[in-house]
């Protein structure tokens, strides 16, 4: 039913015949305080009669749509920071960004001089097997020209449903003139975890967010490295740096998969199943391989809960800085305009009855990201034993270097690239290295060896 705001007069009567059927007359007669779920409807009338100014006698016309909606806005913007409403261009992109699905071309792009500038296309997309590389600049979507079109309108551009073409006009470096590659969208699955082997048995994972098929991921990731590494893992490094969060479930999974009983998370709020206790399933992963997770003030929520859930296991070794401490937990309420309230419902525990909100978690081991520099052979003139006049020789190797002295070439040493680039993995990569040594990984021979040794 459509409801039509026409003069001051007619809805003031309305709203005096809304009072008039809402109170009874003994309640009237009483003037007691209205239940609290009750429409509050002296508050209703003063806001629409603010509203009814605003459209009669405000400077310029305003849609009421537009009024309804900010006033919507304020209304959720007003309870806390997370919750808010979504029009429906907002809704759909957090469906797509906790989907992890769309359709499109399966490009990451930036802008550059007013174009846009292929970062990366995605593996097994389209772009992909159309043969986009990296450093292309797209400067025409089918025939309209990308110089000075935001970006995000030139990615919703090429977004679409999936079997729709789309052209591409593209400059590339050392071509002679700009090329022209039709492409059929299809739908694109945006894989949220990447992983990669730091050493021979030392495997690392980064989540950048947590989305519905996020420990789908992970697992792929992790089979992935135990191909390359030809072995079961070591031990492992979980990357939740600048991770903000997403879907609670695919959360509890991920600290599922590394945690073999107990609790997970628990949620406390006043709607109905708000009460949850989300409980760990048998089996780890990993099998009792150490790991080591990296956070940051930029590590938030649904990171949160898996870090806190590890933290409180002593399943891994927590190390960084002051996570974002976001202990709630939102729902979201889709509504019939295609537009949806993302409300905040509940907040959140760690397994051992800990509120993070506003603390964050504080990491085992506190690890600032520094920067490493090179001394420039500060200490190469330094004098030593070797230098001094009629110096005693080594009996052991005959005038030649020790093995693993000065001069002697490790090939074990670790990269120093890995030190400069990002000091605190390196650190965590030497933390887990000391962590196989006091918690050895208990694979099937090394049960078997202790099972005949017992006999």
């Amino acid at each position: 039913m459509n409801i039509r705001i026409a003069t001051r007069h007619s809805l003031a009567l309305a709203l005096s015949l809304l009072a008039g059927m809402a109170l009874s007359p003994a309640q009237a007669a009483a003037e007691k305080e209205p239940p609290p779920d009750q429409l509050p409807l002296d508050e209703l009338r003063t806001f629409t009669g603010v509203l009814d100014a605003v459209k009669q006698d405000y400077v310029e016309p305003v849609k009421d749509k537009d009024l309804l909606e900010n006033a919507i806005r304020g209304l959720l913007s007003n309870l806390d920071p997370h919750s808010a409403y979504l029009d429906a261009e907002a809704f759909q992109d957090l469906q797509i960004g906790t989907t992890g699905e769309f359709g499109g071309l399966g490009i990451e792009v930036g802008q550059e001089d007013g174009f846009l500038k292929v970062i990366a296309p995605i593996d097994d997309t389209p772009a992909q097997r159309a043969g986009i590389r990296a450093g292309d600049l797209i400067i025409r979507l089918d025939d309209v020209s990308v110089k000075g079109m935001a970006l995000a309108d030139a990615i919703q551009k090429m977004r679409g449903k999936p079997n729709t073409a789309i052209t591409l006009t593209i400059i590339r470096e050392g071509a002679r003139k700009p090329l022209k590659i039709k492409l059929i969208r299809e739908v694109i699955q945006v894989r949220s975890v990447k992983s990669r082997l730091l050493e021979p048995g030392f495997g690392y994972l980064r989540i950048t967010q947590f989305q519905a098929k996020t420990a789908q991921n992970l697992e792929q990731a992790v089979q992935e490295l135990e191909q390359q590494n030809k072995a079961p893992l070591r031990g492992l490094v979980l990357d939740l740096r600048n991770n903000p969060g997403g879907v609670l479930n695919g959360a509890v999974e991920v600290a599922d998969t590394f945690i073999d009983d107990g609790v997970i998370v628990q949620t406390k709020g006043r709607g109905n199943g708000s009460d949850q206790s989300y409980k760990a399933t048998p089996g780890d992963r990993i099998k009792a391989a150490p790991i080591v997770t990296l956070v940051n003030g930029g590590s938030a929520s649904a990171s949160e809960i898996v870090a806190g859930a590890l933290q409180d296991h002593r399943r891994a070794l927590i190390v960084g800085e002051r996570t974002f401490g976001k202990g709630s937990v939102q729902s979201i309420l889709p509504l019939g305009n295609g537009a949806a309230v993302k409300l905040t419902t509940a907040r959140y525990y760690t397994p051992n009855g800990r509120s993070i909100q506003a603390e964050g978690i504080v990491p085992d081991i506190q690890l600032k990201p520094l920067k490493v520099a090179a001394d420039n052979g500060a200490d190469s003139d330094a004098i030593k034993e070797a230098d001094l006049t009629g110096h005693l020789r080594n009996d052991k190797t005959n005038g030649k270097p020790a093995e693993g002295a000065e001069g002697a070439v490790d090939s074990k040493a670790p990269d120093g690239d890995l030190a400069r680039s990002d000091y605190q993995l390196y650190e965590a990569l030497n933390l887990l290295k000391g962590m196989t040594l006091l918690h050895p990984l208990k694979t099937a021979e090394s049960a078997s060896s202790t099972a005949t040794l017992q006999k």
